[in-house]
């Protein structure tokens, strides 16, 4: 294995570091709200990041993920690649992708998904949707939803008259929504019965990318405070018991990271991956949630104040710890899957 970046992935993740590091900032952030910022996504997609994903692969778009982890960016970044790029790319006919790959680079398509499947939600004979999805985030941003049916089989449903959309909060501002279909309009996405399971192996390994960096901002956060925070005299940093749990919390933001890399370099490299996945999903869920305890401890009460970024990156951590599963469940579906073989 050889997660060195090529040089197309090098120069993609530097200039999503720059439109992060410039735009994300706190101050837009807390304006933002729960929202996304129109301005950050017009940068992003005027710059092809969004468009480059097929090319960079799945390893590329973790790269891209971490750089939006570490500013907490709130843009339907993650969700568009994964639910719409990629798997239009890998899955959608040759149609399919003439028509929506253009509007999903420019950024006026946006695609969300409601994964994993939903046995509420079923096809008519017609092939008209009907069900409801509790939680999907970025659902208020969206122009289509990638759905799963009872069945597995993946549908693509614009958003649209027969499709209702109620606001649901999350612990992360992540403009999410209910999903209710009323025998909604919506096309099939490919016919490969395997699509499924590679498009929630890609999500959980995209998102797994993306929880490596809010842990890696996380703890870069707590590292500048210990630093400069004094007590008695001395910085923080300097205690034996501060050193310690960032040192835990460093192995395990480094433990995320490289098992994301691994499932997204196997995806790309066309090996079997799905249990990789799993394992990066483990990670990202069971240590992130350390890690970001972990931070907003390190700031002492300052950490506590829900306007500081410290505590920012804890409600995403958290909120990746809830969309992933937590740690019992992947580690069971782990279990399952490597005790039958497949």
């Amino acid at each position: 294995m050889d997660f060195t970046p090529t040089e197309a992935q090098t120069e993609a993740r530097d200039l999503a570091a720059r439109i992060f590091g410039d735009l994300a900032t706190h101050e837009r952030l807390g304006a933002a709200g729960t929202g996304s910022d129109p301005e950050l996504w017009k940068a992003l997609t005027e710059a092809g990041l969004v468009a480059a994903v097929e090319e960079l692969g799945l390893l590329g778009l973790v790269l891209l993920l971490e750089e939006q982890g570490r500013t907490t960016a709130q843009v339907p970044y993650a969700a568009s690649c994964v639910y719409g790029q990629l798997a239009i790319a890998a899955h959608g006919t040759s149609a399919q992708r003439e028509r929506l790959l253009p509007g999903i680079g420019a950024g006026s398509v946006v695609v969300t998904g409601a994964f994993p499947a939903q046995a509420a939600v079923r096809p008519s004979a017609s092939g008209r949707l009907s069900g409801a999805v509790p939680v999907v985030p970025w659902l208020r941003e969206a122009t289509h939803v990638l759905v799963a049916d009872a069945e597995r089989r993946l549908w693509l449903v614009p958003v649209g008259a027969e499709t209702g959309v109620e606001e649901v909060e999350l612990t992360a501002p992540w403009s999410a929504g209910r999903l209710t279909l009323h025998a909604a309009p919506a096309e099939r996405l490919g016919s490969d019965p395997a699509a499924y399971a590679d498009m929630l192996a890609t999500a959980r390994t995209a998102f797994a990318g993306l929880q490596a960096g809010v842990c890696e901002g996380s703890l870069a956060r707590a590292v500048a405070h210990t630093n400069t925070r004094e007590q008695f005299g001395r910085p923080l940093a300097t205690r034996q018991a501060v050193q310690l749990r960032a040192a835990d919390a460093h192995m395990d933001t480094e433990a995320i990271r490289v098992t994301a890399y691994e499932a997204a370099w196997r995806r790309d490299a066309g090996l079997p991956y799905v249990t990789h996945a799993l394992t990066a999903a483990w990670w990202a869920s069971e240590a992130g949630q350390r890690v970001v305890h972990t931070g907003q401890h390190l700031h002492g009460g300052t950490g506590a104040d829900v306007g500081h970024p410290a505590h920012r990156h804890f409600l995403w951590g958290r909120q990746l710890d809830a969309y992933l599963g937590s740690g019992g469940e992947v580690l069971q579906e782990l279990g399952e899957l490597i005790a039958s073989g497949d």
